[in-house]
């Protein structure tokens, strides 16, 4: 409990009426002024030591916009200068920026913003999916084979952490060296349609009744799960670096390296075969619930994928001694390398064929999705005569329709969140 008297105040005159008691009051106030003596002594001796902060809460001031190398962009956390001019359009950067990044308009790159509006127009929340008859037929003996078992329990458990993993990199990474606002506000929204993402998996895995810890921690225990996480996580962990900077031709090179493998592979091709897989069992009126969540959960990826080529396109565009022959070729063997790494998944979630796909199918898959990646970014198709064995997927994520869900709202899905593979 506190006490806010002064005991040597109150001490002096509760005994000031006796003289014995006073000589005692006046040694002990001697006592008290020797102390504060030594404690003066002990900190002119050693002031830096002993003299507490100005205040413990604040942290120093980040530095003016004019003291960072004029190689690296600002972040938007830089002193704001007071008097400072308007912001140009011409002053904006998609990276390595110097002008002022928090003010939104006057806006540069307009298909950015249009992104951002189309993701708002297409909102959707995953308890709006009707799951009944799902569960239903995960709960009839007969309803499901056991490779039809095994190939949704094999995609929940990749995508229940893919998007989470998706997400940090955006969220710890990509955004601090993205620095346009109008890209940066649809990275926000973006953020997030993962975070919705792994609410819809863990929507589905909850109304399936599946062991949760087993698909959420899949992907440290099954290897084929375990090497497509392990495969994105080693460029969340280049730009997480927090000594990393663009600003020079190898760190720009790193930073668009990275930006491919995220949004071309990890979004462009790793998602594939498993939104196959779930959607044509869709088509068969099976689990029509988890197929309907992953038709709106791959409408956001393909939107989330384009919004990053544009980007990756505009980097190249502004910077275009990154796109060197060299690096060319690392990007072309990077994309090889996510198209195996996918061929083994697709092998591993249906050994012997179901749903009328089987493996081989989906390698002439990868590789026509590939060379489609490909050429997006200017790079030559790696794949000759690959065709698309599933003309059906383009009617599939086509969303054009008015939506009633549970008969208690109309959702209509606009055009700006319909997708075209042209």
């Amino acid at each position: 409990m506190l006490n806010w008297e002064d005991p040597i105040e109150k001490f002096k005159s509760s005994n000031a009426s006796t003289g014995t008691t006073a000589m005692m009051a006046t040694e002990a106030l001697a006592a008290v002024e020797r102390v504060e003596q030594a404690r003066a002594n002990v900190e002119a001796v050693a002031p830096a030591a002993n003299a507490p902060a100005a205040n413990p809460r604040v942290a120093p001031a980040p530095p003016p916009a004019a003291e960072i190398p004029e190689e690296t962009g600002v972040t938007g956390l830089e002193q704001v200068e007071f008097g400072a001019k308007r912001l140009a359009v011409d002053d904006k950067q998609m990276i390595n920026c110097r002008a002022d990044v928090n003010q939104l308009v006057p806006f540069k790159y307009k298909w950015a913003w249009q992104k951002y509006l189309d993701g708002c127009a297409n909102h959707w929340m995953p308890q709006e999916i009707n799951m009944n008859a799902d569960i239903a037929l995960w709960k009839s003996k007969d309803g499901l084979t056991d490779d039809e078992r095994t190939v949704i329990k094999r995609n929940l458990g990749f995508f229940s952490t893919a998007d989470s993993l998706v997400a940090n990199n955006l969220v710890l990474a990509v955004y601090r060296h993205i620095t346009n606002p109008e890209c940066r506000q649809y990275l926000l929204r973006q953020a997030f349609e993962e975070a919705l993402h792994t609410h819809a998996y863990q929507y589905c895995v909850e109304s399936l009744g599946l062991d949760e810890a087993e698909i959420f921690n899949m992907y440290r225990e099954l290897p084929v799960v375990h090497k497509k996480a392990q495969w994105a996580m080693q460029f969340t962990d280049s730009l997480g670096d927090p000594n990393f900077h663009t600003g020079t031709l190898e760190t720009n090179q790193r930073l668009l390296r990275d930006l491919i493998a995220f949004y071309v592979v990890f979004e462009g091709i790793f998602f594939y075969v498993g939104f196959v897989q779930i959607l044509s069992m869709g088509r068969r009126n099976k689990m029509t619930g988890v197929a309907e969540q992953f038709q709106y959960i791959l409408r956001d990826e393909s939107m989330h994928m384009n919004f990053g080529i544009d980007v990756i396109n505009q980097i190249k565009l502004e910077n275009p001694e990154i796109w060197t022959d060299a690096f060319q070729r690392e990007i072309i063997e990077l994309l090889k390398e996510a198209v195996d790494l996918e061929i083994e998944y697709a092998h591993d979630t249906m050994p012997r064929g179901v749903l009328g796909l089987n493996a081989a199918m989906f390698e002439q898959y990868l590789q026509f999705i590939a060379n489609r990646r490909c050429s997006q970014i200017g790079l030559p198709e790696q794949y000759p005569g690959a065709t698309n064995p599933f003309p059906w997927m383009s009617e599939v994520i086509d969303l054009k329709k008015e939506k009633n869900f549970f008969e208690t709202r109309v959702t209509e899905y606009q055009t700006g969140g319909a997708l075209s593979w042209d």
